[in-house]
């Protein structure tokens, strides 16, 4: 069938016959990335875990995370048996915490659902918890060697390109249009190979900005690079302003040096992450040290503010540094608050600005 340009008229593609999967490979196989440690001892779960880490997250930076994630893991079943916070500690630092609770539960129905098997289905594994469509081919291409089209940011920039796709792909209408092409030019054999390829291709060649076009497999048919303009392609995010939210967080410290965390609730932001007593902008450190966290404490320093940006606001922070006698055994109750030692850190998860906090603070 015929695949119609948004600008109108059959696209290139279609109209030659073009089928892009023999160009990505040949590319591949000559330049590709092949000693990633994903790429090693294949698996649905090794596949699944780094396309999670993948999400919004550079190569480079996966890396040792993923390294440590396999050897306390090696297997689903592990991850199954492990507690939320020591999977978050290991997480701490990558960001975006939604995927780490996200992959423990997924790990927990997987054996409780099919028995630590993954199942070979892209609407079986769209089920679990953080495994959208893209993710999902990912497993069944890579791991299974069944054909399954994938749409993560660098195939959705190639294929914007390619086929000149207007507009942004978080736009329904725009995005159905990319998983059409997706699905049009995902091969029937080598299909790991080219899932890989694509990959590959929108992280070290069709990047964001200066893509190297003339070094391109696609360049003799790219529509975006006929026309002279590759980087207008995808469409941007429609900008907005953010709104600014404001807290003080509370850096209290005992005798011992040790330094006093809470655990913030299930749901919401920083969600059964480790962070320092927060209060509103304004309200009194020292009444609310006594009242709430039966401390008497004394102000030792206030820190320069500082902004952590959140996909939908800015958080500015006002740090106190406060200092309290031995604490009393109440704070400890019910697993709620910590005594959270620098010298011997607790297997927690902690929020990034509070990663970053102590670091200033050792």
């Amino acid at each position: 069938m015929a695949t119609i340009n948004r600008k109108g008229g059959e696209s290139v593609a279609a109209r030659r016959g073009i089928e892009i999967g023999a160009r990505v490979l040949d590319w591949f196989d000559r330049h590709g990335r092949k000693d990633l440690p994903w790429q090693h001892d294949i698996s649905p779960y090794r596949v699944w875990v780094s396309e999670i880490m993948l999400q919004q997250t550079q190569v480079k930076t996966v890396i040792p995370y993923f390294e440590r994630f396999m050897q306390t893991y090696p297997t689903v079943r592990d991850l199954a048996a492990a507690s939320e916070d020591a999977v978050l500690h290991l997480w701490t630092g990558l960001g975006y915490y939604s995927r780490a609770r996200n992959l423990h539960r997924a790990a927990r129905l997987v054996c409780e659902r099919y028995d630590g098997v993954f199942p070979d289905d892209v609407d079986a594994l769209s089920e679990l918890p953080g495994i959208g469509r893209s993710t999902a081919g990912a497993i069944i291409s890579i791991a299974y060697r069944k054909p399954a089209p994938i749409l993560d940011g660098n195939v959705k920039r190639v294929l914007a390109r390619f086929h000149a796709v207007e507009g942004y792909p978080g736009v329904t209408a725009v995005g159905q249009e990319l998983w059409d092409y997706a699905e049009q030019h995902t091969p029937e054999q080598r299909v790991a190979d080219y899932t890989q390829a694509m990959m590959d291709l929108g992280a070290t060649l069709c990047t964001r900005s200066k893509p190297a076009c003339g070094i391109c497999p696609l360049n003799d048919d790219c529509l975006a690079l006929r026309e002279g303009s590759p980087a207008r392609y995808p469409g941007k995010k429609p900008p907005k302003v953010l709104p600014v939210k404001t807290a003080q967080m509370l850096i209290i410290r005992d005798t011992d040096g040790h330094v006093l965390l809470e655990k913030r609730p299930p749901t919401g932001i920083w969600a059964s992450l480790w962070i320092f007593p927060q209060l509103e902008t304004g309200a009194d450190a020292l009444m609310h040290c006594r009242d709430r966290l039966h401390l008497d404490a004394e102000l030792v320093e206030h820190w320069q503010d500082y902004r952590h940006t959140f996909s939908h606001y800015h958080f500015d922070i006002a740090p106190l540094v406060l200092r309290v006698a031995r604490p009393a055994a109440q704070v400890m109750e019910a697993g709620r608050f910590l005594w959270y030692n620098l010298d011997e850190p607790a297997a927690v998860g902690l929020a990034a600005p509070v990663l970053k906090l102590l670091g200033k603070l050792a």
